[in-house]
This record gives structure tokens, C-alpha cells and sequence, in this order.
């Protein structure tokens, strides 16, 4: 595949959950629906725009765009239409698919079921290590976003960039607010879990923010050969790849020239993820540009002071309060302490007044989201302060419904 420049076109992953219509049990059925469309058992169905992919978990189908893409509104379109087709295909299993980041009472010791096709000897060395069964591993959805780079040069511009933005992710895509239950008492648990699930090798994850590290070269040798090490005793066969197996929140794939957003929390339909995707693309063309701050400035920060941030937005999602002045100020705001969805409006006013006009397309989502709060904050105050079993049955049936439709969650 050719090699793309800078923001030339994207690739966008939409992780889902499989389950009964009636209990919203899961129901690990992936790699039967995948038989459905291919006829045997596969680990990917390329249906034009939009591919059908397994993941670790059988009750998880990922739908990812089949190439880079620049034109949203008809990737929006196709995966809309994927959705409606699948939720067809699982109507004979009494099935359907759920969004959101995380299944609100699903038992993952109990159920948890590990995907036995190919790719299973990777799946199983995972599991020997860390037990996938926990909710770290099975019961976590995401949004990932792949942007281009071409060179050590454009490879350096981004990373800085996007090492500036993961921390506010959460005020935007949090969307799991409860687990076995009940109330998390966080509005992002899945990027808690996101952090602490290879805790055993902390050099996969790191900080989830990246280390200050703006070359190919320094990269290898700060990030992969550490995570070469540490898995060696529990890898004799060497399956495991370290650039598969680094699990920061951003992962630069050098081979491809690419790097991967890896922590937004999946919302409840495509459109809302793609509104999001592209309020985050343009924040980054932005940083890239020099339209905050240059990139010597964005090199200065240090993974401790993002991480900071990124874990008070995990518990406290657009109502964190930011009161790093610092960080407020590469954004143009002269404060001490802003609410993170006040940074947030602040950002698309400033991109919207500087012509970043792929944004009016998406502008009534995420006025949406910015007004009425993140999915997670819109699923609370639906659930109630004590919501029982019947009632999140309830809301979740309302969330999949939106996905169905394509329509965003009010309530």
C-alpha cells in the first residue's frame, strides 16, 4: 500500500458487542456470524467501504473501514448500513448488536468466551499470561482512529500532537460509567481497566501516555525493545510481535505509517464516533500547524504531567475540572481552572473560526455531546442514582436502538 501523508485520509475501527435481544446477555456468536457471510470460519469479511472482523472475544465483531478514507460522510453511511445488515443476520440467533464501552452486567469469569479459530495461538498466550477473563480484556469497546505519517519528520509533528489531546479523550468518548451492575463510579472504567489489565508487564503500557519519543529510531529502542525483554520469559515460541503487544493509548505502527488512537470509548452510534473522529482530527491538524502552540513547545510535555490529566478525566469524564494553567494555555485559554467540556467548546469555536470546515458536517452532534455531556453522563441520568437490573435492561435496549437507527442517545 502506498504510504500517505498527513491527514491525506484515516482509518476508523468500531468495536461492538453481540447480544440477546430480550436479557442483553452476551451471546458469543461472531465467529458464526462470520461463517454466515464467508461461508467457513474466518477472521475477516471485506463487504466493500467496511470490513467485519473477530476479536479476542467471540461475543465482539469489529466493523473498520477496508481502506484509509477522507470522505466520513459515506463512511458513516456504510457503517450504518453494516450495522442493519448484521443486526438482520442476528435476528435468526435472537441476537443483536450493543454499543458503548462497556457491558453494564456482564460476568466475564462466567462468560467470557476466547476466540478457537486462527490467530488462536496469539489469543492463548495472552490469556496464559494475564487470564483474559477479567473485564480489562473481554468486556472493553473502543474507537480506534489510524492517521497517516510519512516520514521520521511527519512521524514527529503527530505523535507530539497527539500526545497533547489524549488526555481530554475521555472528556469527550467516556461511555462506561458501570460494570457488574452497577455504578463504576468513574465515567470511563473502560480506560481504567484499559491501563491497570497488563499491570504484571508495565512496559506495554507505560503511562497509556506515550514517552517523549519523536523518531523511528528512538522509539524502537525506548518502547519496543523494553517490551522485547519483558515478554521473552513468557514467549519461549516467540509468537508475540511488541508492536502488536504495546498498548499505549496512542501506538505508531512504523512498518505501515501509522498511528493509532487507541482511547475512546466506542459511543452510540457511527455518527456520534465519526462527529468525534473528526472534532479529534482537526484538533490535531491544528496542533500540527503551529495554531496553539509550535512544536518545541509540544515537546516539552512530559508523559507524568498528561497522564495527571488523563486520569482525572477517566473518573470525572466533561465535568473534570482542568486546572493545569499550562495546559489551558496551549489551547489560547488564560485561566487557572476551565470544566474539560468548556476546553472542548473552546477548541471547536477556535478551529471553526480558523476554517476548519469538515466540521460544520458534524457540528449538531457534537453540540449535542458538548451540551448535554458525555455518553456516559447521558447514561446515568437516565439509569437514575439506584437503577435495578430492569431499568438498565431498559436504557441499554434504548442504546442499541439507537445504534440500529443511527441516532444519538438523549435519554
Amino acid at each position: 500500500m502506498t504510504r500517505l501523508h498527513l491527514f491525506q485520509a484515516f482509518g476508523v475501527e468500531l468495536e461492538y458487542m453481540i447480544v440477546d435481544k430480550d436479557s442483553l446477555m452476551v451471546k458469543p456468536l461472531t465467529d458464526e456470524l462470520l461463517k454466515h457471510v464467508l461461508g467457513t470460519y474466518g477472521s475477516d469479511y471485506d463487504n466493500g467501504m467496511v470490513t467485519w472482523s473477530n476479536e479476542l472475544v467471540l461475543h465482539v465483531v469489529e466493523l473498520k473501514s477496508s481502506n484509509p478514507e477522507i470522505n466520513f460522510s459515506a463512511l458513516e453511511h456504510q457503517f450504518a448500513e453494516n450495522v442493519r445488515r448484521i443486526n438482520a443476520i442476528l435476528l435468526g440467533w435472537n441476537a443483536m448488536l450493543m454499543p458503548t464501552a462497556a457491558h453494564p452486567f456482564m460476568n466475564p469469569h462466567v462468560e467470557t468466551k476466547l476466540w478457537p479459530h486462527d490467530n488462536n495461538d496469539v489469543y492463548e498466550i495472552y490469556n496464559r499470561i494475564f487470564d483474559c477473563r477479567g473485564h480489562g480484556w473481554s468486556n472493553l469497546q473502543s474507537t480506534h482512529l489510524n492517521l497517516p505519517f510519512y516520514d521520521d519528520e511527519e512521524f514527529a509533528s503527530l505523535h507530539a500532537a497527539v500526545r497533547l489531546i489524549l488526555p481530554m479523550l475521555p472528556a469527550l468518548c467516556a461511555s462506561s460509567p458501570m460494570l457488574d451492575g452497577k455504578y463504576s463510579g468513574l465515567h470511563d472504567t473502560r480506560l481504567h481497566y484499559y491501563k491497570t489489565n497488563q499491570a504484571k508487564l508495565p512496559s506495554i503500557t507505560g503511562k497509556v501516555i506515550p514517552e517523549q519519543l519523536f523518531s523511528k529510531r528512538n522509539y524502537l529502542n525506548g518502547v519496543y525493545e523494553k517490551i522485547k525483554v519483558d515478554i521473552a520469559p513468557y514467549d519461549k515460541e516467540e509468537i508475540l510481535d511488541p508492536i502488536w503487544v504495546n498498548s499505549r493509548g496512542a501506538i505508531p505502527r512504523f512498518d505501515r505509517g501509522s498511528i493509532e488512537i487507541r482511547v475512546m470509548d466506542i459511543q452510540e452510534c457511527p455518527t456520534a464516533d465519526l462527529a468525534i473522529v473528526t472534532l479529534v482530527i482537526e484538533t490535531l491538524r491544528a496542533l500540527v500547524k503551529g495554531e496553539f502552540i509550535s512544536y518545541g513547545e509540544q515537546i516539552q510535555w512530559t508523559a507524568d504531567s498528561l497522564a495527571n490529566i488523563l486520569d482525572k478525566t477517566i473518573v470525572n469524564g466533561h465535568e473534570t475540572l482542568i486546572d493545569d494553567a499550562a495546559y489551558l494555555n496551549v489551547f489560547g485559554m488564560a485561566s487557572t481552572t476551565r470544566q474539560a467540556n468548556e476546553v472542548w467548546e473552546h477548541i471547536l469555536q477556535k478551529l471553526i473560526a480558523n476554517g476548519h470546515g469538515a466540521l460544520q458536517r458534524w457540528k449538531p452532534e457534537l453540540d449535542i455531546i458538548l451540551k448535554h455531556g458525555t455518553l456516559a453522563y447521558r447514561i446515568k441520568k437516565a439509569l437514575g442514582t439506584q437503577p435495578d437490573r430492569a431499568r438498565v435492561v431498559s436504557v441499554y435496549k434504548k442504546l442499541s436502538s439507537c445504534l440500529a437507527q443511527n441516532k444519538m442517545f438523549l435519554g
